[in-house]
């Protein structure tokens, strides 16, 4: 297989797990929270499957082994987003920002809210690291390890202030972490330094792929790498561009625009019921219906 085809499977392969998963796990989790346990179920079950798979493949020096190792990296990677956005692994503080809070007391409050998070991510990649120690394909690990850094330095930028916070694509019962941005900014001093260090890696990886000493499988793993380090570069760019990258996930977002419930107080001396109508039907409701006096 020539090196531009190489590239093309392993890019098309990668860009569409970005963007399926993605917007799978946004419409998940705007889904009532009634559905959570089940689809966490479901993803555990796959994270358990995808470390014995990385454990079985993990001397499988194929072109198709790179391709299994990588996928199964994105479905452990998946568990990690979907525990965190489900609300099941945050952190001890749940709780807007404190007033006032700056400088390191507002690090320590921000990471109070993603600690467990970043526990497990850790745990995870521990995990992948141990079960293909011994083996000769590193896909799995590598782009886990890939992910885990890079998703640092978003959270980083995104904590010290850009153009676009993404807080649309936090579902309700995270909104509280809104609080914990510094600013909305155009740039901030460490956006230069992640974009030239996700280049340089991008740019290396590419080396690898281009080396006529490469085998079929380092060249694809090569390949499959970088298209990743690539796309994490474009979500650093879509942080302080004058674009909104929501439009690629319009299908995953629909399920956080479903109205929310409102209480009924019904009528004196009962227990509230819960039902649900459209904003604009209570505002106009509220403006013709006289208030009930005591």
């Amino acid at each position: 297989m020539s090196v531009l085809a190489t590239l093309a499977h392993a890019a098309l392969f990668t860009v569409f797990l970005w963007w399926f998963t993605t917007g799978a796990i946004l419409y998940l989790d705007g889904l009532p929270r009634r559905t959570f346990r089940w689809s966490m179920v479901a993803v555990t079950v796959a994270l358990f499957a995808a470390l014995q798979i990385l454990w079985e493949t993990r001397n499988d020096t194929s072109v198709w082994g790179a391709y299994i190792a990588f996928g199964c990296a994105i479905i452990a990677w998946g568990w990690n987003e979907m525990a965190f956005l489900m609300g099941y692994v945050t952190g001890p503080r749940n709780t807007p920002c404190p007033p006032g809070a700056a400088g390191f007391d507002r690090l320590r409050f921000a990471t109070e809210t993603v600690i467990w998070h970043e526990i497990a991510i850790a745990v995870t990649a521990l995990a992948i690291f141990v079960v293909t120690a011994d083996g000769a394909n590193r896909v799995g690990f590598n782009a886990f390890a890939i992910l885990w850094v890079l998703r640092l330095s978003a959270k980083i930028n995104v904590f010290l202030g850009v153009r676009n916070l993404s807080e649309e694509f936090l579902p309700k019962h995270l909104r509280y972490l809104e609080s914990y941005f510094c600013r909305r900014d155009t740039l901030n001093p460490v956006f230069p330094i992640s974009v030239t260090a996700t280049t340089v890696l991008a740019t290396i990886l590419a080396i690898q792929m281009l080396d006529p000493k490469a085998t079929a499988f380092d060249a694809t793993a090569s390949a499959l790498l970088m298209t990743l380090t690539v796309l994490a570069l474009l979500e650093h760019w879509l942080m302080v561009l004058p674009v909104s990258a929501t439009v690629l996930w319009k299908w995953g977002l629909a399920s956080h625009n479903q109205p929310e419930p409102i209480p009924d107080p019904g009528p004196p001396g009962t227990l509230p019921t819960v039902v649900a109508f459209p904003q604009q039907t209570l505002h106009s409701a509220s403006t013709t219906v006289p208030r009930r006096r005591p």
